[in-house]
């Protein structure tokens, strides 16, 4: 029986060969290596080891190595179909069936992989030339240097309907195989079927053998319907089964790079481009089991990055719920929650590699983010409510699969929960817990309040020192807010904003001390006097205030950024102005309301209390991105006008 290369290779992925080899060789983990005594040799030193990351194994007191294939074929005296068979039925795999029809199909797919190579190649050489140049501006506004570009085969979709399939069709491919490649849009509503990819930045998506397999297109224009479009599922593509940059993260992660999951296309570059190699992305959708999957045949604890908002964290929990089932014995993800408002590319902009390695340095356990999860929303006020808790943590810890995982889950919530019931001793009383007669029940004991429990901010109140000082927020200390940013960066290149707004700049109040210092240091070089952009810059750095300046520079990266720029006309720099000092007085007022709420819930938490603190959330998210929200605005600069 003849088996083709992606079903043995789909093998060799579906069964690390630690599983495979410890069904016969008791081994122990020895770094990323597992080691163990020869199955071929008598030996009281073991010389036999075994790397996941590799798919092999060597035994150095016979010099045998190989393959799981290998393996079987060695250890138990059969031929290749049968060592290929008996892995198979280990995997739960079906067999393929050895017919005409199944060759056919696998050479089917070898086309299908030459076809979307050479659109590849296509939007590769489309970006470089005339008609990419729209393109190239903006993958330049991203800082996305020509040489990333080349290392990650970014090209351009041209906004023509037909461009990619006159292309490949010049060459002898028809369009029922470009149909099949994901790359035409047809059916029967559609007469002529038409390009998929139109006006878009492509980023190429590849197997684990580093073949390209399918696209990610992002739209150049802001009407387009959707932002980011992926291929169709297709004999050579299934979004839920791999990742962006899988191949590269693979030869990295062998290599000892930490494997750290992101949401996007230009995320994962950006952190390949800060020195995190191993890093990838799911396509478009929540991350999948068989990612999953993919991620712990890389590494024992890829480590998951979400968003610092409300929809990253929701995100981050629902990834809990996914990894829970199947966590086993050394098997875990983490969990590392950016500064709010940031992504990767934002962070790696403004503060380089040791940012986002701070970052990941306060990465969190699985359990931490399953108990934040369950405890949140607080309100343990109750007997009835602290039992809900304690039947919450039951029922989602015994989705946990491995006994021993889920034994030792369950003492450690139980650890916590006791903890967060602990009564928080006051001045004056002398209250404690006393062990009643029904084992793990408690009594509250003292004076005081009858029967008073303290409130779970209470008792979490001593963490919070712990987290102002936590390495995740300093990180986003480190970062200047963007809208501060935006502010001082159009002050330096249209200094005539100092002829009327001199005086309103001097009374803002900014957040960030760097900020601050670099208001400060404008001002003074530019005494209410126009200056060239060049005579004030020049003045920032004679006032040390250089690597401030480059940083605020490179935290503006989006192209709704360019009123911040030079070559905006004045009209709408004035007009720009007036609102983002606005939106940045109002941002101000709210965060101070903010500090107010969060200290009134500490001190009593009541649903009312907990309302105020949501309405001012709420009312800050408002402000978030809406800078450009300006009827008419962008035509004396020659950009498109939105209305409103």
């Amino acid at each position: 029986m003849r088996f083709s290369p992606d079903f043995l290779e789909d093998l060799k992925a579906r069964l690390p060969v630690s599983e495979v080899v410890g069904r016969r060789v008791s081994l122990k983990k020895a770094g990323r290596e597992w080691r163990g005594l020869s199955p071929f040799n008598k030996e009281k030193t073991p010389s036999f080891f075994v790397n996941d990351q590799k798919q092999a194994w060597f035994d150095f007191s016979s010099q045998k190595n190989g393959s799981i294939f290998d393996f079987v074929m060695m250890t138990e005296g059969v031929t290749f179909p049968e060592a290929v068979e008996r892995l198979a039925s280990m995997a739960g795999v079906p067999l393929p069936r050895s017919t005409p029809e199944a060759e056919a199909r696998e050479e089917r797919r070898k086309t299908l992989h030459d076809i979307v190579e050479l659109a590849a190649k296509f939007f590769e050489t489309t970006l470089a030339a005339r008609a990419g140049a729209k393109a190239r501006g903006y993958l330049t506004d991203r800082g996305l240097e020509p040489k990333t570009q080349l290392r990650f085969r970014i090209g351009y979709a041209p906004p023509d309907r037909f461009a990619l399939k006159e292309h490949l069709g010049a060459q002898g491919v028809s369009a029922e195989d470009m149909i099949e490649a994901g790359l035409l849009v047809s059916g029967e509503d559609i007469p002529v079927p038409y390009d998929r990819f139109r006006d878009r930045v492509m980023f190429p998506i590849t197997d684990l053998r580093g073949r390209v397999i399918a696209f990610g297109g992002r739209a150049l224009e802001k009407d387009a319907q959707a932002k980011y479009l992926n291929s169709p599922e297709t004999p050579l593509f299934h979004k839920g089964g791999t990742l962006y940059n899988i191949a590269a993260a693979r030869r990295a992660a062998h290599d000892g790079a930490p494997i750290v999951v992101v949401e996007g296309y230009i995320d994962v570059i950006a952190m390949v481009t800060a020195g995190y190699e191993a890093a990838v992305a799911p396509l478009g959708t929540a991350l999948t089991e068989d990612q999953l999957a993919l991620l712990w045949k890389m590494a024992d604890e890829p480590l998951l990055c979400f968003d610092g908002d409300g929809a990253g964290r929701r995100a981050a929990y629902r990834a809990v719920d996914l990894a829970l089932p199947h966590i086993k014995p050394g098997k875990t993800v983490t969990f590392a929650l950016l500064p709010e408002g940031q992504d990767p590319d934002d962070l790696v902009r403004s503060g380089g590699r040791e940012a986002i390695g701070e970052v990941i340095g306060a990465a969190r356990p699985l359990a931490e983010m399953l108990w934040q999860r369950e405890t949140e929303a607080g309100g343990f006020d109750t007997p009835e409510r602290r039992a809900g808790l304690e039947q919450r943590i039951a029922e989602v810890t015994n989705v946990i699969g491995d006994p021993a995982v889920r034994k030792y889950y369950r003492q450690d919530l139980e650890e916590r929960i006791r903890a967060l019931f602990a009564p928080a001793m006051r001045e004056g009383n002398t209250q404690r817990w006393e062990r009643g007669r029904f084992g793990d029940q408690a009594r509250w004991q003292g004076k005081g309040r009858q029967g008073r429990r303290p409130a779970p901010r209470e008792v979490l109140g001593t963490s919070s020192a712990r987290l102002a000082g936590s390495q995740i927020v300093r990180g986003a200390r480190n970062v200047l807010p963007s809208r501060e940013a935006l502010i001082l960066l159009a002050v330096i290149n249209h200094p005539w904003l100092l002829e009327t707004h001199a005086e309103e700049l001097a009374e803002l109040e900014f957040r960030h001390a760097d900020g601050d210092r670099l208001r400060r240091a404008i001002l003074d070089t530019a005494s209410g006097h126009a200056l060239a952009p060049a005579a004030l810059r020049a003045g920032i750095t004679a006032r040390e205030l250089g690597a401030v300046l480059a940083r605020v520079e490179a935290s503006i990266t989006h192209s709704s950024d360019w009123p911040a720029r030079e070559g905006a006309a004045e009209e709408d720099v004035s007009l720009w102005w007036t609102h983002v000092v606005s939106l940045h007085r109002k941002s101000r007022t709210l965060h101070k309301e903010l500090k107010d709420a969060e200290a009134a819930l500490g001190a009593e938490p009541s649903e009312e209390n907990l309302a105020w603190l949501r309405d001012i959330q709420t009312r800050l998210g408002a402000l978030d991105g809406s800078e450009a929200l300006i009827d008419g605005f962008g035509a004396p600069s020659g950009r498109p006008v939105r209305t409103f």
